[in-house]
C-alpha cells in the first residue's frame, strides 16, 4: 500500500508539465523522467531517489520545478530514499541508499593503483640498488686486503720510483734478488697505472685481452670478468711464486685492481706476443719440422718447469697447469711457446707435503680433459694425478701441432682434437663418451708412421718419434 502511493506521488511530480526559466539548472536524468532530451533536463532542484519494489532497487535521476520541496528532505526509508541539489549537474554522480544498505566500496582510481603498485617496487629497487652497492664495496675492499697479502714487508721495501725505465730493467734488477717472481708491489701498482689501452686482442668467458703500452713497449692486459675473480687472484698467487720465471712460461709484469668507467676491473699484465695463441698460429701457418720441433719441446720444456720442485730457501714448490691446450699456449716471435693461464694451477710441496688447489669454481676444457677426470676416478688429494692430466693435454695439443707439419709435400687443414668424434662444443658425457666408453684417441695421419713396415724407411726421425711419443701419453 505505502510502495504504491509513494510510486504514484513520485508519477505525478515527475510527469507535471514545466516551463524552462532562464535561471534553472541542469540535471542529469534518465528516460523514465520526463521531460529528458539527451540525459538532461532542466528544473530548480536536481535530484537522485530510489524505490525498491518486490525485492528490487531502482534508481531515477531527473530535475524537479520546486526551489526545495519537501520530499527532498525526508529521511530514507527501506522502500524509498531522495536526495536532492542545487548546482548544475550535481547528480550525474550521485547516489542514495535505502535505509539499512550498506555504502559500496569505491573502485580504486589508475592512479591509487599505479602508485599502490610502483611505491612498493621503487622501494625494492633502492634497497637491491643499495645491497649491490654494499656487496662491491665490500668485495672490493677485500679485494685490495687480499692483492696486498700477496706480497711481504721485503717486497715493499724494495719497491722504487719507476722514472725512465724499461720493463726490461725492471725485470733484470728484480732477477738479480734471486725472486725470480714478478715485480715488487707497488712497482706493479705503479706500472698498472700509467699503462694506456690500445686495442683488444681476444675475448673469452673469462674476459678480454688488450694490448697495451707502457713507456712505449707493448704489454698484454688480460681484464677479468667480476664472475672470474678468483680466476684472477690464483694467477697472482701463482705468478709471484718464486723462481716462477722461464723463458716457457708466459712473462708476469704486474697485477692491479683498477677502477675505470665507475667499475672495478682485475688486471693482470704480461709480456705481449703478437703472433697470438698457439690456436690461432697453426690455424694460419703451416709448419715445416724444425719449426713443429722448437714449438713442442719448448713447450714441454715450460711444462717440465712448472711440475718440478726447486728446492732451498728461494724454492719453487711444484705446480700443476690443470687447463694446457693450444688456446693458453703463446707462440712468441723467435717461434718457441710459452704457457699461460695459470688461473687453475694446484701446487705442493713435498716438505710439508701440502696440496693448494685454490679456490676457484671454473673447471678445466672439457676437449682436453683426461680419462680419470671424465670418469671422476682422478685422486684429487694425489699432486702426480693433476701432472698426468697436464700429460693428456700436452699429447692433444702435439697431436694439434704435427697435423700442421708438411711431411712428404703432405699437411692437414687444422682441426681441434676429436673433431670428427663430437661437436664443436662438446658436452661432458660427449667427451666421457668418446675417451672413456669408446676408449677413442685423436687418429694420427698415416704420413706420420714410421718404417715400422717392411721397405719403408722414414725420411723424418723426429715426425716418426712423436708418432710414438702419442701412444705413450695416451
Amino acid at each position: 500500500m505505502l510502495q504504491g502511493a509513494i510510486g504514484s506521488f513520485l508519477l505525478v511530480v515527475l510527469t507535471v508539465p514545466r516551463s524552462v526559466p532562464a535561471e534553472n539548472l541542469m540535471c542529469a536524468c534518465d528516460d523514465h523522467v520526463h521531460p529528458c532530451d539527451h540525459a538532461t533536463c532542466w528544473g530548480k532542484v536536481c535530484f537522485v531517489s530510489k524505490t525498491r519494489e518486490n525485492g528490487k532497487a531502482t534508481q531515477r535521476k531527473g530535475c524537479l520545478s520546486d526551489n526545495i520541496p519537501e520530499y527532498c528532505l525526508t529521511e530514507p526509508m527501506e522502500e524509498y530514499a531522495m536526495s536532492c541539489c542545487s548546482s548544475n549537474m550535481c547528480n550525474e554522480n550521485t547516489s542514495v541508499l535505502l535505509k539499512g544498505q550498506e555504502q559500496p566500496e569505491e573502485p580504486a582510481s589508475l592512479t591509487n593503483l599505479l602508485l599502490m603498485i610502483l611505491v612498493p617496487l621503487l622501494a625494492l629497487l633502492v634497497l637491491i640498488t643499495l645491497s649491490f652497492w654494499k656487496l662491491a664495496q665490500h668485495r672490493r675492499k677485500r679485494l685490495l686486503i687480499r692483492h696486498d697479502d700477496l706480497g711481504d714487508a721485503d717486497n715493499m721495501l724494495k719497491a722504487s720510483m719507476v722514472g725512465d725505465s724499461t720493463l726490461e730493467d725492471l725485470l733484470n734488477e728484480d732477477c738479480t734478488t734471486g725472486s725470480g717472481s714478478g715485480l715488487p708491489f707497488l712497482v706493479q701498482r705503479t706500472v698498472a697505472r700509467q699503462i694506456t689501452l690500445v686495442e683488444c686482442v681476444g675475448k673469452g668467458r673469462y674476459g678480454e685481452v688488450w694490448r697495451g703500452v707502457w713507456h712505449g713497449e707493448n704489454v698484454a692486459v688480460k681484464i677479468f670478468s667480476s664472475r672470474d675473480e678468483q680466476s684472477w687472484f690464483r694467477e697472482t698467487e701463482i705468478y709471484n711464486t718464486v723462481l716462477l720465471r722461464h723463458d716457457n712460461i708466459l712473462g708476469f709484469i704486474a697485477s692491479d685492481m683498477t677502477s675505470r668507467n665507475s667499475s672495478t676491473q682485475l688486471w693482470l699484465i704480461t709480456h705481449y706476443h703478437e703472433n697470438g695463441s698457439l690456436y690461432d698460429y697453426l690455424q694460419r701457418t703451416v709448419l715445416d719440422t724444425p719449426t713443429c720441433l722448437r714449438l713442442a719441446c719448448s713447450i714441454i720444456c715450460g711444462l717440465l718447469h712448472l711440475h718440478v720442485e726447486i728446492f732451498g730457501t728461494q724454492g719453487k714448490p711444484a705446480i700443476a697447469h690443470r687447463d694446457l691446450k693450444s688456446r693458453n699456449i703463446l707462440v712468441k716471435n723467435n717461434l718457441e711457446c710459452c704457457i699461460a693461464d695459470l688461473g687453475l694451477a694446484v701446487m705442493h710441496s713435498q716438505g710439508s707435503d701440502y696440496l693448494d688447489i685454490g679456490n676457484n669454481p671454473r673447471v678445466g676444457t672439457k676437449r682436453y680433459m683426461a680419462p680419470e677426470v671424465l670418469d671422476e676416478q682422478i685422486r684429487t688429494d694425489c699432486f702426480e694425478s693433476y701432472k698426468q692430466t697436464d700429460i693428456w693435454a700436452y699429447g692433444l695439443v702435439l697431436w694439434e701441432i704435427t697435423r700442421r707439419t708438411v711431411v712428404n709435400g703432405i699437411v692437414e687443414d687444422y682441426r681441434p682434437p676429436f673433431f670428427d668424434m663430437v661437436p664443436s662444443d662438446p658436452s661432458f658425457e660427449d667427451m666421457k663418451k668418446v675417451v672413456c666408453t669408446d676408449q677413442q684417441t685423436p687418429s694420427v695421419p698415416n704420413r706420420l708412421y714410421s718404417d715400422s713396415v717392411p721397405r719403408c724407411k722414414h725420411k723424418n726421425p723426429f715426425m716418426s718419434c712423436a708418432t710414438k711419443m702419442h701412444s705413450h701419453l695416451w
